[in-house]
């Protein structure tokens, strides 16, 4: 154990011994996310660097306090990438943060989320126990994979110190198309598309306009390009507008209009809901900025069978994240018990009383 991480064990420790709520926290760039966020903060920056990479492998292991940039530096010199896409929304993003926040960009349909590319993790529980889960290879979990429990987590289970992750391949070319439609014949194309054997790794539509991101070889690029037609946006373009998406810096995502993100099937009707929207994943994802009632948005998504999360434009009366069922509520409430007995790490960050 390094000369920090006994620091670190031995001041979890003391604020299970006290009561002392501690609030962690890597970059700050995500703390808009989530529910309130109380306690003395827990800085995870000085833990940062590179442990192990293996390209070959298609796989690194890092320090959960290295920035997110400087991981996605070390992958791009290999020409390789993290096929989640996860945003920063800050340029002090760490690669701890990701991983608790759970949250992954416009690749996240084609390639996966966040939980699917983590292998492993190091963490310190509210014991003070350093506990390993997982492995560096893709089959290395008997029974339930503990390590995927903390994707999402929001740092209300422990401390991140290590973090295995799967990566892929940059893709050796890409294309985005664009067309014109509204919103029912968008999602109507995007399933029609996602049916057939076509390398669409993003797709988005907003105000009568879709895209579509198509990645691999060369030759399955130009093919799939002339079968979907379309406008053809310049490289320069396509990266912005992709770009832009990830780190939510497209017009759509301005203004004060509380944000919802609703997850319903790619073939759920549309929402029909006041307010403007984009939709991303093939019509899993829809971005709703709109002041409707708040009971009203999330009987709706549960109606189309998913859930709504009040992602930006929060205030004190309205829960963030879509309320549990009692039988998810309990299994929360004894994961919390298992791995912070003490309810010191980010008491309330995810829901009242986790």
């Amino acid at each position: 154990m390094s000369d920090m991480q006994q620091v670190w064990v031995e001041r979890i420790r003391a604020a299970a011994d006290t009561g002392t709520q501690l609030r962690i926290r890597g970059g700050g760039s995500k703390d808009f996310y989530g529910q309130h966020t109380e306690g003395a903060v827990f800085d995870t920056r000085e833990h940062r660097g590179v442990i192990s990479y293996e390209p070959t492998e298609l796989v690194i292991t890092v320090r959960a306090g290295t920035p997110l940039v400087e991981l996605e530096a070390v992958l791009a010199e290999r020409g390789q990438m993290l096929g989640f896409e996860p945003p920063h929304f800050g340029p002090d993003a760490t690669v701890g943060g990701c991983v608790a926040a759970g949250l992954s960009g416009p690749r996240r349909a084609a390639a996966g989320a966040v939980r699917d590319f983590v292998l492993g993790v190091t963490l310190i529980d509210g014991r003070g126990d350093v506990l390993r889960f997982g492995g560096e290879v893709m089959k290395n979990v008997a029974g339930y994979d503990v390590s995927r429990l903390m994707v999402g987590s929001l740092g209300t289970l422990g401390v991140l110190l290590d973090v295995s992750l799967k990566v892929l391949p940059v893709p050796v070319a890409e294309a985005t198309l664009r067309f014109e439609a509204d919103e029912v014949r968008a999602l109507k194309q995007f399933n029609a598309w996602g049916a057939q054997p076509l390398p669409i790794t993003a797709s988005c539509w907003s105000a009568g306009a879709m895209c579509v991101r198509l990645s691999g070889a060369a030759a399955a690029v130009e093919a799939a390009a002339r079968q979907l037609g379309g406008d053809r946006l310049e490289d320069a373009a396509a990266t912005a507008h992709w770009a832009g998406m990830r780190e939510q810096r497209n017009g759509f995502f301005g203004g004060n209009a509380p944000l919802w993100r609703v997850s319903v099937p790619s073939v759920a009707a549309p929402l029909g809901l006041d307010g403007a929207q984009l939709i991303e994943w093939g019509g899993a994802q829809r971005w709703l900025r709109s002041e409707a009632d708040v009971r009203r948005i999330r009987d709706r998504a549960a109606a189309l069978g998913g859930h709504a999360t009040l992602f930006r434009g929060k205030d004190a009366a309205t829960a963030v994240f879509h309320p549990l069922a009692p039988a998810l509520k309990t299994i929360h409430s004894r994961l919390k018990a298992s791995f912070d007995p003490a309810g010191i790490f980010n008491p309330g960050r995810l829901y009242d009383g986790l």
